[in-house]
């Protein structure tokens, strides 16, 4: 049992290794149009991955529990754009390091903060499995971590991508595109560990990564869509980004 706990934890970490690895498979040359393709799709995965995978999720849960979920869930979304607000302002004022421009700083963290509810949530259907709860099944469990593997495969790739078409090294750019999911084993561990404490906010947890990824969003994706000439091809990007996010979620969630 603890072996196929493993594998699913590690299965959503695999999906955006995959998807940075897409790095290696592109040629230098094409990675800047294929960059400004990748940022405009990933403003349509992160709006369709903040309504479906995060908010939706939130106020069902709370529903669930009786009461209103109003409050917490707005409450968590307006603490995920205050914070990446603030973390905004100490961005600008950092120099550029090491090849990361303040956008893509602004962009890995919102998918580390994304990525912790979507560990927390494989963590409390394993917790429900070695728990004896007979709602919960291995296989369940086990296609809840598939669904978000694959979800992940773009996350990866909007990450890795851009920082090779900013001239950072293709090694490097991977490392960055990768260390965006540690977050999401971890958060899964620890909840399995820690069940009795983590799965009541989970709900508050995905409110407030959505707010994180709405704030990404409009304040860096939006603007630099809008920038690119000619627009239409960036929104293009973005609507099959949204339909496939929304596709994933449909059919995975």
């Amino acid at each position: 049992m603890i072996t196929e706990v493993i594998k699913g934890l590690l299965l959503p970490f695999a999906g955006t290794a995959l998807g940075a690895a897409g790095i290696f498979c592109v040629r230098s040359r094409t990675q800047q149009k294929l960059s400004i393709c990748l940022n405009s799709a990933a403003a349509g995965i992160m709006v369709a991955a903040s309504i479906f995978s995060l908010l939706l999720p939130a106020f069902s849960e709370l529903d669930a529990r009786g009461g209103s979920p109003t409050g917490p869930v707005f409450g968590g979304f307006l603490a995920g754009v205050v914070l990446l607000f603030a973390w905004d302002r100490v961005s600008m004022r950092m120099e550029r390091a090491g090849g990361v421009t303040h956008s893509t700083r602004m962009l890995v963290l919102s998918v580390c903060l994304h990525n912790v509810p979507e560990g927390m949530a494989v963590g409390a259907a394993y917790a429900g499995v070695l728990s004896g709860n007979t709602t919960v099944t291995v296989m369940g469990a086990f296609a809840l971590s598939l669904g978000i593997a694959l979800q992940n495969l773009p996350e990866g790739a909007i990450i890795s991508m851009p920082l090779g078409a900013e001239g950072m090294g293709k090694g490097k750019a991977f490392l960055l595109g990768v260390i965006s999911g540690v977050s999401e084993p971890i958060a899964g561990a620890l909840t399995i560990l820690l069940s009795r404490v983590a799965v009541p906010v989970l709900p508050h947890l995905l409110s407030f990564a959505a707010g994180a990824m709405a704030y990404v969003v409009g304040f860096e994706l939006f603007p630099a869509m809008l920038s690119t000439r000619p627009r239409r091809h960036a929104m293009l990007c973005m609507t099959g980004g949204f339909l496939l996010m929304t596709l994933m979620d449909v059919l995975l969630g």
